[in-house]
């Protein structure tokens, strides 16, 4: 099968990574950058490591007319939040004009379609969506828990990096009551996008170590939604930590055993959980961020004392929380190999 990609967005972070990955990928036969700040400017002006692998500049827009060519059309959206929702309408009349809508496969990175209520988009977001009415309409693209969902997919919704990490904790406790899970997440300052801010610049943060939206952080619900859908009843405290890296999230789910159930049971739960999993590695002691930066990898430890237990889990947020899930989940919805473009080691040291 023969891809051509296009990537909205393509100047930041996870814009950069989507070229990283799909540049080798053995299906991809083009890409367009799409960047309205960077228009004109050659690619490696913003990706650096780009140079030689992505030899294009930057577009202003998309001549999707010129698009009307044999194969499947995957768009990616790396637009902040709120973007895609304004433009999604115009992207969809534009692709019909141009006789390509059959053939799209779109993929937000953002958080505009990952909820299907309008209301508790408000209030994880702080604004009304700007197309409520879309809400519901994508797939939520959690790969190792939804996949039988994805293959088919023509509108998929990224899980955040976060929300990634702790619900691939979360997913072989399905069923249980666990009462009050206290859940941890530390990230690198990659997450915050290319633009500076005070707190999210480097040089502010690579001698510091914080908290932020405690407890109110926008990926919570995105947590809780997955628990009601695997049936597990818990009060979720989520608190996320910002931490001198510059990629990489660790997660910590911390709760107590239901009565009945013992280490060798949970165990049980995990193995069987991912066993048709090849991006979740199940490692003894703590997954570690050092082996699965620069992958789409993700490792998970457990640890159990008495009726406590802790599931840990690693990875990149820039690839397994971002881009390369994205890649992923096109690979799912377009019937290709789940690891197309994708299986690749981490680099050590």
């Amino acid at each position: 099968m023969k891809i051509h990609a296009v990537i909205l967005g393509a100047a930041g972070y996870g814009g950069g990574e989507l070229m990283r990955l799909l540049s080798g990928h053995p299906n991809i036969v083009s890409i367009t950058a799409v960047s309205k700040s960077h228009a004109g400017e050659p690619v490696w002006r913003a990706h650096p490591n780009l140079r030689g692998f992505v030899d294009d500049e930057f577009h202003a827009e998309v001549d999707w007319a010129a698009l009307k060519n044999d194969g499947a059309l995957a768009v990616f959206s790396a637009q902040p939040h709120f973007e895609l929702a304004k433009q999604l309408a115009g992207l969809e009349s534009g692709w019909e004009t141009a006789g390509i809508a059959e053939r799209v496969t779109l993929i937000d990175l953002s958080g505009d379609f990952r909820l299907s209520d309008a209301a508790v988009f408000e209030a994880a977001y702080g604004k009304a969506h700007p197309c409520a009415d879309r809400l519901g309409t994508f797939v939520y693209g959690l790969s190792e828990w939804n996949a039988s969902g994805l293959r088919g997919a023509t509108r998929i919704a990224n899980p955040g990096c976060f929300a990634t990490a702790v619900q691939l904790a979360l997913l072989p406790l399905h069923g249980l009551d666990l009462g009050f899970l206290a859940v941890s997440g530390v990230t690198g300052s990659s997450g915050s996008g290319a633009l500076p801010s005070e707190t999210t610049h480097h040089p502010t943060r690579a001698h510091d170590f914080r908290a932020y939206k405690a407890l109110e952080h926008q990926h919570q619900a995105e947590m809780e939604g997955l628990m009601q859908g695997l049936g597990i009843t818990a009060q979720l405290s989520f608190v996320p930590h910002s931490a001198p890296l510059v990629r990489g999230i660790f997660a910590t789910a911390q709760f107590r055993l239901p009565e009945g159930m013992n280490e060798g049971a949970l165990r049980h739960r995990f193995k069987a959980a991912f066993q048709d999993a090849p991006f979740v590695r199940q490692v003894g002691g703590s997954p570690r961020i050092a082996s699965v930066v620069g992958t789409n990898l993700c490792e998970i430890g457990i640890a159990v004392k008495g009726q406590g237990a802790v599931i840990l889990v690693a990875l990149d947020n820039l690839i397994k929380g971002m881009a390369g899930q994205a890649v992923q989940n096109m690979n799912l919805s377009l019937g290709l190999s789940e690891q197309a473009g994708l299986w690749t080691p981490g680099l050590f040291p």
